[in-house]
């Protein structure tokens, strides 16, 4: 790598350069660090080249630090990370070994926003940094900007830390888990304004349901922002207060497109919105936190939809079918009062017949007294009854008067006589 730097110090710009190298140089080769020139040609002019000309050992290490950062672009070193250590300012320290080579690394607090977790020992790691010399130690590093672990090792292990730590508030528990509205007039998408999961949502919705009204709540759903904006859309709906239930999510990508799905700000603000959540990230295989806190989740945008309201068709199904479990459920619970209702009609019955037997018996008894006892009865066994014109009854030989009519009242009917004489019954006729 052919490189030109210019030494710090009290040396000319007519004096040659520390620096002016071409090419690697040889250690031994004291002409070749001097660019073919011996240390007498340059005499106390050169930096360090004499104990006159001695130059600070800061003036050295910043030199190189110049050299070195000035020298190399940011680049992607593997190797496997060992004696890592957090320190309490913030900042990551540790070392990059590849067999029996290493190199000191630091990530600085303010660039571990895009490094999902602190790596562990052991761990084989690619990050891209940016080498350069501490100079108050006079040691090469790589400043780390960004770092990829074999497989999804840091990924995971955020996304592990992040879900215990949920799962320790409680927001993971199935009893928290709130039922959907079964027929909800107006729900909130929680989505970006002009992605793909929006159009699928909207198209099933409104085929399934026309009537439903959908407020979409727009929010970017990745890149660095898209955290702060999702937690930012489900409080303007958690004001707003007028949504029954809300649909928040986005559609497939890769892992690094979905992982604000996972940033435990999101999850948390799911978990708090205060009407049923569906969560719908990504493609069925996609799983975030926002899928576990979340009242339901559902495998894609388009599932959401159809979870979210029902068909014309089905709520028909399910009328007829309501209707049915309906008539059936009133014939279960009609049957029984029936059946009482029959018996008491039984035993009325026969309590009534009973009674108007009774009173028939003792009825037919009084009118046979009665019976007994009637002047018709009397007549019927050869008796009569006279009676005056004016219909006072002859009771005594003294009401009879001789020439005075009177009836004769028999079995079969009445007789007009004359009284021709009347005596008492002591005296009887010769």
């Amino acid at each position: 790598m052919r490189r030109r730097a210019s030494a710090a110090g009290s040396a000319s710009a007519e004096s040659p350069s520390l620096f002016d190298v071409d090419g690697p140089v040889p250690a031994h080769d004291d002409r070749a660090r001097t660019g073919g020139r011996s240390e007498e040609e340059f005499g106390d002019a050169y930096p360090g080249a004499s104990p006159a000309s001695a130059i600070a050992v800061s003036t050295l290490t910043e030199i190189v630090k110049d050299v070195v950062e000035g020298a190399f672009i940011p680049l992607w070193v593997s190797g496997e990370v060992s004696d890592f250590k957090a320190h309490r300012n913030g900042h990551w320290y540790f070392s990059l070994r590849y067999r029996s080579s290493q190199l000191r690394c630091v990530v600085w607090a303010s660039d571990q926003r895009g490094i999902p977790a602190a790596p562990d020992d052991g761990m084989q790691v690619t990050a891209l940094g940016q080498l350069g010399v501490y100079a108050a130690r006079g040691e090469m590093q790589l400043i780390v900007k960004r770092m990829e672990a074999e497989g999804e090792g840091l990924w995971r292990k955020k996304l592990e830390a992040t879900r215990l730590r949920l799962e320790r508030d409680g927001l993971l528990g199935i009893a928290r888990k709130r039922p959907m509205p079964r027929f909800p007039r107006r729900i909130a998408v929680v989505t970006s304004a002009s992605g793909a999961a929006l159009r699928d949502i909207v198209a099933v919705v409104r085929r399934r349901a026309p009537g439903v009204e959908l407020v979409v709540v727009h929010a970017a759903v990745q890149g660095e922002s898209a955290p702060m904006e999702l937690c930012a859309a489900l409080d303007r709906v958690t004001r707003w207060g007028g949504a029954e239930l809300v649909i928040i999510g986005r559609g497939g990508g890769s892992r690094e497109d979905l992982w604000a799905f996972n940033d435990e700000r999101v999850a948390r603000a799911v978990a708090a919105c205060p009407v049923p959540t569906i969560s719908a990230v990504g493609h069925e295989v996609d799983v975030t936190l926002c899928d576990l806190v979340a009242d339901l989740r559902a495998p894609t945008p388009s599932a959401a939809a159809e979870a979210a309201v029902a068909s014309r068709t089905e709520v028909s199904l399910e009328l007829g079918a309501l209707r049915t479990r309906l008539a059936s459920a009133m014939e279960t619970c009609l049957y029984e009062p029936q059946q009482r209702a029959t018996s008491a009609a039984r035993a009325l019955s026969g309590a009534i017949e009973r009674r108007v037997a009774a009173k028939q018996t003792t009825l037919s008894a009084l009118a046979g007294r009665l019976h007994a006892l009637s002047p018709l009865a009397t007549l019927e066994r050869g008796y009569a009854v006279a009676r005056r014109p004016d219909g006072v009854t002859l009771a005594s030989v003294d009401a009879f008067a001789p020439g005075a009519p009177f009836t004769l009242r028999v079995r079969d009917g009445e007789v007009d006589a004359t009284t021709l004489s009347a005596r008492p019954a002591t005296e009887r006729r010769p």
